[in-house]
């Protein structure tokens, strides 16, 4: 397994153009065609009071000029910094559909899908919010989150995995296999709470863990850890001891007719989140 196709999704918020340079990166390094989706907002935006000017007749033909020719802007800066950074096979795609449909369905075409965290930036203009969490839902395909803040230079070198031993753990593991090979440090962790017993039955032993990643060529570790706080909060505790760049989980919830539930862990991390998160349902 590769990521032989990278995905971006491409908008006007601050945080576009680390999501796509991240993006970037990964494509270089794995070898990957990326494909640069930039949704218009002809069916899901929100004109800003300002963009179209006063007394213009046609209002809702400004509007969808405004709104392509924002698109072709973000599009115009993407090929600027990929030239700038290198040579890469890429393209851009300007779509009108509805934002999520539309990164659902490219991203059902490609290996592997680059969003943003949800960011308060744009809030006034497009409606997103949850964005990562329905697509991760409905896409069929891992998914990277990168966070609304701070700054990730490339491919991850230092990853943890969260470890429960259930198949949607199992998932996000072995999409992840492509990442892992690639970081000098892997770290399996699972967590239980103080009077939580192990339920060895349910999960693969620690070691067959690790000679399973070891067939692939990751070295890796495995730790238990005993928590006396929320799952979430402990991980990303852990993450930040370890100094890992990539956090890679399980994406728990269901979604039906955009009726979309996560659950408790996967929200608060989507919501705390301080390393891109490789995640896939």
């Amino acid at each position: 397994m590769s990521f032989k196709t990278i995905l971006v999704h491409l908008d006007h918020s601050e945080r576009s153009a680390a999501r796509a340079a991240l993006a970037a990166r990964w494509a270089r390094a794995h070898e990957s065609h990326l494909v640069g989706l930039v949704p218009t907002g002809l069916r899901d935006g929100v004109i800003p009071a300002d963009a179209i000017a006063t007394g213009m007749t046609d209002f809702i033909a400004e509007s969808a000029d405004y709104l392509r020719r924002r698109a072709e802007a973000i599009s115009r800066e993407f090929r600027q910094s990929i030239v700038a950074t290198g040579s890469l096979s890429y393209e851009v795609r300007l779509v009108d559909g509805a934002t999520i449909d539309a990164v659902v369905q490219h991203g059902r075409a490609s290996d592997l899908v680059v969003l943003g965290q949800d960011d308060a930036s744009n809030a006034m203009d497009i409606p997103l919010h949850g964005l990562a969490g329905h697509v991760l839902m409905e896409v069929g395909q891992p998914v990277l989150i990168v966070p609304s803040a701070g700054q990730f230079e490339g491919v991850a070198r230092n990853a943890v995995v969260a470890w429960n031993g259930s198949r949607e753990a199992a998932v996000a593991l072995h999409a992840a296999l492509p990442a892992l090979r690639r970081a000098s440090r892997v770290t399996l962790a699972s967590f239980r709470r103080p009077k939580e017993e192990e339920d060895d039955a349910r999960q693969p032993s620690a070691a067959d863990m690790l000679r399973f990643l070891s067939r692939h060529g990751i070295q890796a570790t495995f730790e238990r850890n005993v928590t006396g706080i929320d799952i979430a909060g402990a991980l990303l505790s852990r993450v930040a001891e370890l100094g890992a760049d990539l956090l890679v989980m399980g994406g728990y919830g269901h979604s039906r007719l955009r009726e979309l539930i996560l659950g408790g862990v996967t929200r608060q991390i989507l919501a705390q989140m301080t390393v891109p998160v490789l995640t896939a349902h």
